[in-house]
């Protein structure tokens, strides 16, 4: 079974919360914890994004910091917002393919799923404002 894109992204923000949650917990093991994966293969896209975002969350972080409204900080910012960001922040800018429209769509669909109407609206103005500084 193949998953959709979209069912992968909602993966990767589970595997991404749990390693945030426990940055001592193994990569395989938050894997197979995930209903999907029993003993399925790992989809190549869902290993794209939580490495990716891995590898790039400090600069993520800075860009989601520069985002922010002046007093506030992220520390500040929900687990699962701060995570939806990373992710959207990373397809927008590294996955190739990834319109920067569906990239922020797919954010707004993470939020439904994980966080609530407060946190998406403020995810669209933080994608948004990134959207508008970063426009050629």
């Amino acid at each position: 079974m193949s998953l959709t894109r979209h069912a992968v992204r909602e993966e990767a923000f589970q595997v991404l919360f749990a390693l945030q949650t426990n940055p001592d917990a193994e990569l395989a093991t938050v894997y197979q914890s995930i209903p999907h994966h029993d003993k399925q293969e790992i989809p190549a896209y869902l290993t794209v994004l939580v490495k990716g975002v891995s590898d790039h969350q400090d600069e993520l972080d800075q860009q989601i910091s520069s985002l922010l409204a002046r007093d506030w900080t992220i520390d500040r910012l929900a687990k699962p917002d701060l995570i939806i960001l990373r992710i959207a922040l990373y397809e927008i800018q590294y996955v190739d393919g990834v319109p920067t429209a569906v990239a922020i769509n797919e954010a707004l669909e993470l939020a439904k799923a994980f966080s609530n109407d407060k946190s998406r609206k403020f995810i669209n103005g933080a994608l948004g404002k990134f959207e508008q500084e970063h426009r050629n």
